[in-house]
């Protein structure tokens, strides 16, 4: 299997998704939370490391493993002292590459990656359906200068 023509599916997503959230999960635990047989999440995650496409247990994806994706940074403004639910919530999202806290108008910035843009409009949907996040500005990001 290549790396180029290795597609990560939601099962996939999902895991990573779970391992953002904590990284040394057991694979047991992943079974469980995911609905599927300890074997199945072995042979994703072996898969995984050999297209690549996980660099580590830190679950550090690398940023070209899908060249087609669409990318956005996304602002978003947090209401009352929700930060840390919000957080806890976004960081579960496999789509969510960087979560960085800032200052001024906005309370995080979040760096965003998806499969296709129904994908994309699917996790901004997602993203402001999290209690606690009251505003939010998505910029597209469609070339590197």
């Amino acid at each position: 299997m290549t790396i180029a023509k290795y597609m990560p599916d939601d099962l996939d997503r999902r895991i990573i998704g779970h391992l953002r959230a904590d990284g040394r999960a057991s694979l047991a635990k992943l079974a469980d939370a995911l609905g599927v047989a300890r074997g199945t999440v072995q042979s994703r995650l072996d898969r995984l490391m050999e297209t690549g496409t996980l660099l580590g247990f830190t679950v550090r994806v690398r940023d070209d493993y899908d060249a087609h994706s669409v990318h956005a940074v996304m602002m978003i403004e947090v209401s009352g002292k929700s930060t840390t639910h919000v957080i806890r919530k976004l960081r579960g999202f496999p789509e969510m590459q960087a979560l960085h806290t800032t200052n001024g108008n906005w309370d995080l910035v979040a760096n965003i990656r998806a499969a296709s843009l129904s994908d994309f409009d699917r996790v901004l949907r997602e993203v402001r359906m999290v209690d606690g996040v009251s505003n939010s500005e998505t910029s597209l990001l469609l070339s590197s200068v």
